[in-house]
């Protein structure tokens, strides 16, 4: 039995079918965890959900930004163009259970056995796992809830921009959601930046990337994805999967549970003429 991490998927469903064919995926003895951003851009969202979704216990997935405002543009908070790559998805006849099994993801995971915590995005520099845990949950208990449309009509922001204790509802589940789903930078007082989405060290200079400020998760191995422009990165913490596929570069995977981990990636063909949510 393996276990495969895979970067931002966002639709390019012939790429993760090479990808799984390339590590001789068995879904009936190993196991994928994907980094969120399953949807969007990519011209097979439906294909791509469809097929890891049929998975069952065979993948584990965190939500991504774009997984959410899946969610957010059914349930008529976001809106949707009408050539929109999300568009198949939403008039598919089965969207209704796509749509709650996409609530009732996670937005982390953390495998003690394997040693390895996945988000899509990234951690505030204030929470250790406990709490990081804690507020994941917190957030993911209004997804699932029966009013989790008025949770995503208060969802979409960027203010409160940092992490304070005393945070009331809507606003602490919103810098929560955020931090999971669409932190880059922050500087060290742990304000998140939304407007950078360059490679890392163009930004100005008192932004850091989440994982360069001082923290209090630095001892877990960390795995995520959302930064296509810093790309692939490796440490002995950390691992950066997504690679932008869609954009016409890789699609990547990692066997996480061996020592070291092996890399595996196929090359992808820019899809940037897809219309998005």
């Amino acid at each position: 039995m393996a276990t495969y991490a895979v970067g931002d998927v966002q639709g390019c469903f012939s790429e993760l079918e090479q990808l799984l064919q390339l590590i001789d995926f068995n879904q009936h003895g190993d196991q994928l965890w994907f980094v969120g951003d399953l949807v969007n851009r990519g011209p097979e969202s439906l294909e791509t959900i469809r097929f890891i979704k049929s998975l069952g216990d065979s993948a584990r997935c965190v939500l991504g930004n774009h997984d959410v405002h899946l969610v957010a543009c059914h349930a008529g908070v976001q809106s949707c163009k009408p050539g929109s790559s999300l568009r198949p998805v939403l008039d598919s006849p089965d969207v209704v259970d796509i749509i709650d099994w996409l609530r009732n993801r996670p937005l982390l995971h953390h495998d003690a056995d394997l040693n390895w915590t996945m988000v899509h995005a990234g951690l505030l520099p204030q929470w250790d796992l406990a709490e990081a845990v804690s507020c994941a949950r917190e957030v993911e208990k209004q997804l699932q809830s029966d009013d989790y449309i008025e949770f995503l009509g208060h969802a979409y922001g960027n203010t409160p921009d940092r992490w304070q204790a005393g945070l009331k509802q809507q606003d602490r589940w919103r810098v929560i959601l955020n931090a999971f789903t669409r932190l880059r930078l922050c500087n060290l007082e742990g304000a998140m930046d939304f407007k950078y989405k360059g490679p890392l060290g163009a930004q100005s200079s008192d932004l850091h990337a989440w994982f360069d400020v001082p923290r209090k998760s630095d001892h877990l191995r960390i795995l995520f994805g959302h930064w296509s422009a810093l790309g692939f990165m490796q440490t002995d913490k950390l691992l950066a999967l997504d690679t932008g596929c869609l954009w016409g570069n890789q699609l990547t995977a990692a066997r996480i549970d061996i020592d070291p981990v092996k890399i595996y990636s196929i090359e992808c063909t820019a899809k940037k003429d897809i219309t998005s949510c």
